[in-house]
């Protein structure tokens, strides 16, 4: 950006997919601040309590620090936009491994102090383009995901269930307080047969990290005994609502592969991660799956989405979270399909 654009632009304004822009607004919004100078605009975020995901960062106070929320848009000035470039190019980056973006980017360019912090822009809104508030609004944001074609049956969806003895007695009746009556077709999978669930041994041990193997088993055992004609494969872990989703195509095609798990306590995510790439099979990435729990995150960021997960039980009720973010309610059924909830 800073070479290609830094000659004949102000700024660099970033948005999302689904960040609606009154172009004339948003100019007129810009030009209140002196293009001249470092700025960093956005829709301020904050936590509200230390969180994992950002490190613990500012545990005394994590809400002195701002980060922009990437779907109400956000604006860096170009003389920012140059300084971060000369310090890309004589400092690269440490890592490539990004857990929160939005926050990361901040701290980038906060530099402990020796960069602008961000500035609050009221008109970047992350209101619905149609609500009475988002009027003065240079951007708004579509809080539902479009509606692409019928939604896929329940009946086409297998649930595969991974838990383990040590959980039976405190993670799966969680499930079934929650979610387990909206699945059609759902197995557990365990180190140990235990029919009062009912739990299936996959024959694997457990590990107490990675769970490559038993993954590798349920993807292999979905293909050879659930029935043949059976579309969807969801994975999901005792603690978590909803992990991985994949299509009968693509594990056929996983397996036909030599590509396998190097270990049973390998990061199965990593391992089919990396053996999807190497056969072209790109992840289809949802920012509605989170890999923390709902206090983890700002509330303003969770007000414009409708969540698919959360993880984990840790100081949580997770029934009460269920009911609070995730449970149908008679305003989905409401919608009917106009506006399916997007939840498989």
């Amino acid at each position: 950006f800073s070479v290609s654009y830094s000659k004949n632009s102000s700024w660099i304004f970033f948005c999302e997919e689904d960040t609606r822009i009154q172009i004339v607004k948003l100019l007129k919004t810009l030009r209140r601040y002196d293009k001249s100078k470092e700025f960093f605009l956005g829709k301020a975020l904050h936590d509200d309590e230390s969180t994992i995901i950002h490190h613990y960062a500012f545990a005394e106070n994590p809400t002195v620090f701002k980060f922009p929320d990437f779907a109400a848009g956000w604006a860096l000035s170009i003389p920012l936009v140059k300084k971060l470039a000369r310090r890309l190019k004589n400092e690269p980056l440490k890592s490539d491994f990004t857990i929160d973006l939005k926050h990361e980017i901040a701290l980038y360019i906060w530099e402990k102090g020796n960069g602008p912090q961000l500035t609050l822009v009221p008109e970047f809104c992350t209101e619905n383009f149609n609500s009475p508030n988002g009027v003065t609004c240079a951007t708004t944001f579509t809080n539902f995901l479009p509606q692409c074609g019928d939604p896929v049956k329940k009946t086409d969806i297998f649930i595969a269930v991974k838990t383990c003895r040590k959980f039976h007695g405190d993670r799966i009746p969680i499930v079934k307080q929650t979610w387990e009556g909206e699945a059609t077709f759902i197995e557990y999978y365990s180190d140990y047969a235990e029919s009062s669930i009912p739990t299936v041994d996959i024959g694997i041990p457990n590990t107490e990290r990675g769970h490559c193997g038993k993954t590798f088993a349920i993807l292999e055992r979905f293909l050879n005994h659930s029935p043949a004609k059976m579309p969807w494969l969801v994975i999901v872990d005792d603690d978590t609502l909803i992990r991985m989703v994949f299509n009968r195509e693509a594990i056929q095609k996983l397996f036909a592969s030599k590509c396998r798990c190097y270990s049973n306590d390998a990061p199965d995510d990593m391992v089919i991660g990396m053996c999807f790439s190497g056969l072209g099979i790109p992840v289809t990435h949802s920012p509605l799956f989170h890999q923390a729990r709902p206090m983890d995150y700002p509330k303003d960021f969770l007000s414009h989405q409708v969540p698919i997960s959360f993880h984990k039980h840790w100081n949580v009720d997770p029934v009460k979270i269920y009911f609070t973010w995730l449970a149908p309610n008679v305003q989905d059924l409401e919608y009917g399909s106009k506006h399916i909830r997007e939840d498989l």
